[in-house]
């Protein structure tokens, strides 16, 4: 150890540790990293501390604490980064932001300029800052631009948008006259301006219009880096030094035309760059103009309007026609309608009716409504559908790393091909100005810009369309791993079917019908699965059981008036020895008819004897076999994985026209369904259910509906705002879509410097034609990606191919 390399700290949350042996395990796993020269672990304060001159990564450290058991506390950051302008600068800040101690992981997003950083234990923001800035760009948290209202912030934006298309008319106004000779050369026309009159012209757009390149280039250099400005401003400033060493020497031979157009057509590409990036965010905007600012809530002395960030949960809004619904909540008094199409995605108002749910953000119809306050803020439905886009959106797709590769080294390749370039044709044919005009070709040329947008504007689109729909895309992974779905695997209630089953039937072989309902209400009292409530509806329960537990894939047990008592499928039966004798042939009977059953059975004495039987019939969802006609017409397999009895299952499944059927499948069993599935292929799971979150979780491709579980959506990577399983074949179309534009982008992005670079070297491109090449690479990458915005959900009944037909 030297003092030139003195040893540096690290502290970190360690989580799971319960005694001092665990606090010794982790001291040991940390100390045998190479570089680590001290480690000490603080049960009391769960914390660890390394020090070393070399340490290992954070990374490296978290994986050697999980495999000694543990896990490290992580936390998270978000950075609003300025001065970005190409895939190399985002490229730069990532890897800044990685080098700094703590940092787990970061990701950089050039169409949203954001970065999104992971850290083990709290993130220390001032040292993040301090990172970017090193790497010559500006951070700050995002906080920081919504400080103001939302009008100040506005009126920025629109200034800075102004400010941009002033320079560009400015520079417009400039350069036309060292241009228009060159126009009037293709005529036969034959003139220039004086040779100070194009520098007097050209000055101004090379140094004051200019200036933006050679800030950002001069901080790439001092970061010892390169970016699109570096090459914009090597390859201007040397058209425009040559012609002003020419000047100076009497010389007509003059590019001030090719310097300044070059600038005015990148600002030009600028301007209608940043135009689109703003079209790509419409959705988020969209969604958070959704949020009233304030509530009329209604107190003892009347109803009192209030900054929406007061109301608590509990309080009681009024809502008049017209107004959107300021909080989530329940209908309390009133009835009306709700307009819900830009949460939802439900272009019809739905009803809404004394203790019905409402959505902040939704719209009410006719009616003056009472709500009471469930959530607020952060808590809302819309709050976390915006969360659930913003995190999509900032995500990377994983061909993303591929490109970044490409960008960490483009903007050196380019620079030598340049000298190369120049020193050839000097060398070779004693023409240094046809050599320099050639290199500043080759410079201004080459487009990393475009290689950085490809990708994640294609996301933003394809998730802003989605969320629009209905749909809430979790991540980039996500909506790029969707597209190679071959195999949809279905959970049965409350998915494919509306999960409002009906009693149909109750056979009783001791004490009567009333006395068989009395007996299962009693041991579903206060449960909320579908069947327990159609049940409920039917029968009061005489006492309410105790001692109650579930049984998982089986049914549920307890003690009603001091009897053992039980509820469940014919596998329970089984289990606990109850003979079911002639009652069997009739619940065959109603399984071949598509019913699902419930046996019912209680204790007497030493013996258990079968109560009697419930049939339940649980309808498919309206346009259910359409939507599973429209995968199929995707190419795509439908399967069935249900707890239900097969003859249930197969009933359900035939009517809608499912491939494959998996019934009387318990909830642990369907992960190893899923699994075995993936043997032959892509697969999604759709559920709604906590005893679907597992398979959801072991599926390439879990898919949740909205009306579900919060357990099932939060493991799931797509949720469908409203139980409609139409929307699983537009989701699977959108990442179709959405792919298939990311990879049309890169092709352009990389086709312009595949193409241009060497058409630039061999000196068959004009330095003009080469910039104006290069301002519209990004603009034609993100013009395609926009093209993803005139996606629109398929009308029931109608295949996503017959749509693109016509």
């Amino acid at each position: 150890m030297t003092a030139a390399n003195p040893p540096a700290d690290l502290r970190f949350p360690v989580e799971g540790m319960s005694c001092a042996t665990c606090a010794g395990r982790v001291e040991r796993a940390l100390k045998q990293l190479p570089g680590v020269e001290a480690a000490t672990v603080n049960l009391a304060t769960e914390t660890a501390e390394v020090r070393g001159a070399a340490l290992p990564t954070v990374a490296d450290i978290a994986q050697a604490i999980e495999a000694a058991g543990y896990t490290v506390g992580t936390g998270e950051a978000e950075l609003a980064i300025e001065g970005m302008t190409c895939a190399s600068c985002a490229g730069r800040v990532e890897r800044a932001l990685k080098q700094v101690p703590g940092v787990l992981d970061a990701s950089v997003n050039l169409a949203t300029e954001r970065a999104r950083i992971r850290t083990a234990g709290s993130a220390d923001i001032e040292r993040l800052v301090a990172a970017v800035l090193a790497a010559g760009y500006a951070a700050r948290r995002p906080q920081a631009a919504t400080a103001t209202a939302d009008g100040t912030k506005a009126e920025a934006t629109h200034a800075k948008s102004n400010r941009e298309a002033r320079h560009l008319v400015i520079a417009a106004v400039l350069t036309a006259p060292l241009v228009l000779p060159m126009i009037g050369m293709l005529f036969g026309q034959h003139w220039m301006l004086p040779g100070w009159v194009q520098l007097v012209l050209a000055t101004p757009v090379q140094f004051w219009l200019g200036a933006r390149f050679y800030r950002a280039a001069w901080k790439a250099v001092k970061a010892g880096t390169g970016n699109m400005d570096l090459l914009v401003a090597l390859g201007t400033s040397a058209g425009f030094g040559l012609s002003l060493h020419h000047l100076l020497q009497g010389s007509t031979a003059l590019y001030f035309e090719a310097s300044a157009a070059i600038i005015t057509l990148i600002l030009l590409g600028k301007f209608l760059e940043a135009r689109a990036k703003r079209q790509t965010t419409e959705a988020i905007r969209a969604l958070q103009a959704l949020k009233p600012s304030t509530a009329r809530v209604r107190g003892a002395s009347g109803d009192i309007d209030v900054p929406v960030e007061s109301v608590k949960p509990g309080d009681l809004v009024v809502v008049r026609p017209g107004e959107r619904f300021p909080v989530d909540g329940d209908v309390r008094e009133g009835r009306t309608h709700a307009d819900e199409s830009l949460i939802t995605g439900e272009s019809l108002p739905v009803a809404k009716d004394i203790g019905d749910r409402v959505t902040g953000g939704a719209v009410n119809g006719e009616g003056v409504v009472v709500v009471e306050t469930r959530a607020v803020g952060s808590e809302t439905a819309l709050a976390r559908i915006i969360r659930l886009v913003e995190d999509a959106q900032a995500g990377k797709a994983p061909i993303q790393k591929t490109v970044d590769r490409i960008s960490a080294i483009f903007v050196p390749i380019v620079v030598a091909i340049a000298l190369l370039t120049m020193l050839a044709w000097g060398l070779l044919t004693q023409d240094w100005n046809a050599a320099i005009l050639n290199a500043v070709a080759v410079l201004v040329i080459a487009c990393p810009c475009a290689l950085g947008l490809a990708t994640p504007t294609a996301i933003m689109a394809g998730t802003g369309v989605a969320a629009r729909a209905g749909i809430l895309i979790k991540d980039a992974q996500a909506l790029e791993i969707a597209h190679k779905v071959q195999i949809v695997a279905f959970d049965k209630t409350g998915t494919l079917t509306a999960g409002q089953p009906r009693l149909v039937e109750a056979v009783a072989l001791v004490g009567g019908r009333e006395a068989l309902l009395s007996l299962a209400a009693a041991l579903q009292a206060g449960s909320e699965h579908p069947l327990a409530r159609a049940v409920l509806r039917e029968a009061t329960p005489v006492a309410a059981a105790t001692d109650t537990r579930a049984l998982p894939g089986r049914g549920l047990a307890g003690r009603v008036d001091g009897s053992q008592a039980w509820l469940g499928n014919q596998a329970l039966m089984q289990e606990i020895n109850a003979d079911i004798g002639a009652l069997g042939i009739r619940a065959k009977e109603l399984e071949a008819h598509g019913h699902t059953l419930s046996w019912v059975a209680s204790q007497h004495g030493d013996s258990i004897q079968v109560q009697g039987l419930l049939a339940f019939r649980d309808e498919a969802r309206t346009g259910a076999r359409e939507a599973i006609a429209r995968l199929h017409a995707l190419g795509i397999q439908t399967v069935m994985i249900s707890g239900d009895n097969e003859g249930a299952a197969r009933s359900i499944a035939d009517s809608l026209g499912i491939d494959e059927v998996h019934a009387n499948v318990r909830p642990e069993q369907k992960v190893d369904a899923i699994r075995a599935l993936k043997q032959q292929g892509v697969v999604a799971m759709v559920g709604d259910g906590i005893n679907d979150a597992p398979a959801l979780a072991a599926s390439d491709v879990g898919i949740a509906m909205g009306s579900g579980t919060d357990v099932a959506m939060h493991a799931a990577a797509i949720t469908l705002m409203r139980p409609d399983i139409a929307l699983v074949a537009d989701a699977i179309d959108i990442s179709r879509r959405s792919t298939r534009k990311i990879h049309q982008n890169l092709f352009w992005a990389f086709g312009y410097n595949v193409v241009g670079i060497p058409l630039a070297a061999m000196g068959l491109l004009n330095p003009i034609f080469a910039g104006a090449a290069m301002a519209f690479s990004s603009v034609s990458v993100l013009g395609n990606t926009l093209l993803l915005k005139r996606w629109r959900p398929v009308p029931s009944g109608i295949t996503a191919e017959v749509r693109d037909a016509g």
